[in-house]
């Protein structure tokens, strides 16, 4: 078998009539499927509502809305005009009743913060147009193929076809077009690639045509196609660039924030980057920030090709540091200072028991590898309280299920006192 041979699809393609009877099945938009697409656009208007992810996964998987779109690019593939007229009518009615139907829940419900889960549908790009077309062809070679899997769940939820219908209605119960528009755009996407993917993998595996189309009608048709898949392709590609773009302004400025935006006595409470209109704001606590150290910090936004962005310093709160002796000014400055040395001290501290927690455990492996009944390990770093002095003393305490000899013993505290540097251990055995 050569290597190609992995890749060839013939031995596992399902019948052509099972195929089409399948996805006929999907384009029915009546009794139950539409019953469930009202139940899942109403969970996924909840999910969106409350911002759950888990919520709206849900919803994804039952949404029975990759019926009719997969019906259309397998007529168009088949030449079946009549199938491809009921999914057109299936898939806008369905669209019709989700956009209905989120648009009531979101007029009725309370609550109106557009949360990030709202937000992440309203501005689509190039990425997601690849997200559908690749799904799209998982989708149909599933449905194809004897091998079905798990894929079908999988393509539902990363194609994410019922949360921007959902964010649509919501645009429109709150009259926010731009969302609205966003996210019917984003749905668009889905619909016309994921088609896209179903025409181009239907023609791949030489399904049968329905009714043999004449050169001229399947020319025409083929034009019609592409120009609809590439009038919807051009506006992602603007958008793509303009997410790269405000990716990249984000990294120049983290770096330069990381890099110059420090002053000595103060701790940056808040940063706000608006990638929209270039503006940086950061919120800072602790000694006033002269207007000389701003202008310098500001003049360096050029080093990191910044030039165009406008930077707001701002002092959440802050303490004077002058020369009058302040008694309120020096007690705030010495409750700062002892705080960051409380801080420092309980850092300390916990990095101290993590590394303990750490040797204590790789002690443990290499003592379980010499002695395999051994059960458990203690390691403690303890203060020996006497009368004249506190002294402190490491000890150990090693539980198995057989009994050690007193050679064994010592030869087990010699070897511990080697490996942990130390010259005094107290070492129990249980």
């Amino acid at each position: 078998m050569s290597f190609l041979d992995h890749f060839k699809l013939n031995q596992e393609k399902e019948d052509y009539q099972f195929v089409s009877e399948s996805i006929l099945k999907g384009v029915a938009f009546k009794g139950t499927n539409l019953w469930i697409l009202v139940f899942a656009i109403f969970i996924a208007s909840l999910g969106l509502n409350v911002n759950s992810t888990a919520v709206i996964i849900g919803a994804m998987l039952i949404s029975p809305l990759m019926g009719p779109i997969m019906g259309i690019g397998f007529g168009i593939a088949i030449n079946d005009l009549t199938l491809l007229r009921k999914s057109i009518f299936n898939y806008l009615f369905a669209g019709a009743v989700g956009l209905v139907t989120s648009s009531l829940y979101f007029l009725l419900t309370p609550i109106n913060v557009a949360h990030s889960e709202i937000l992440s549908r309203t501005s689509p790009n190039i990425y997601d147009v690849l997200i559908a077309l690749f799904g799209g062809f998982a989708g149909i070679l599933a449905t194809s193929s004897k091998l079905k899997g798990n894929v079908i769940p999988g393509v539902a939820i990363a194609t994410a076809l019922m949360p921007p219908l959902c964010t649509a209605g919501y645009g429109l119960a709150t009259l926010q077009f731009s969302y609205f528009f966003g996210a019917l755009y984003l749905f668009l996407i889905n619909t016309v690639f994921i088609a896209l993917a179903t025409l181009i993998s239907t023609r791949f595996l030489k399904f049968p045509y329905k009714q043999r189309p004449d050169k001229e009608g399947e020319t025409k048709a083929n034009r019609i196609v592409w120009a609809i898949a590439i009038v919807t392709f051009l506006p992602s590609v603007y958008f793509g660039y303009d997410l790269v773009q405000q990716n990249k302004y984000q990294q120049k400025v983290s770096q330069f924030i990381e890099n110059e935006a420090v002053f000595i006595n103060n701790f940056l409470l808040k940063k706000n980057i608006d990638t929209k209109t270039n503006t940086i704001s950061l919120t800072y606590g602790g000694q006033i920030i002269e207007e000389k150290e701003i202008t310098k910090l500001k003049s360096k936004l050029k080093n990191y090709k910044l030039d165009n962005s406008t930077l707001e310093i701002q002092q959440g709160f802050a303490y004077l540091n002058d020369d009058k002796n302040d008694e309120e000014t020096n007690q705030l400055s010495g409750t700062l200072s002892e705080k960051e040395k409380l801080i420092r001290s309980l850092t300390l501290q916990l990095d101290s028991l993590r590394a303990m927690n750490q040797l204590g455990n790789q002690i443990h492996k290499e003592l379980k590898i010499q002695y395999p009944s051994i059960q458990s390990f203690i390691l403690d770093n303890v203060i020996n309280h006497t009368d004249s002095v506190n002294q402190p003393k490491w000890v150990g305490i090693i539980h198995s299920n057989t009994q050690f000899e007193n050679k064994e013993k010592t030869k087990v505290e010699n070897w511990l006192k080697v490996r942990m540097q130390i010259e005094e251990l107290s070492l129990y055995f249980e």
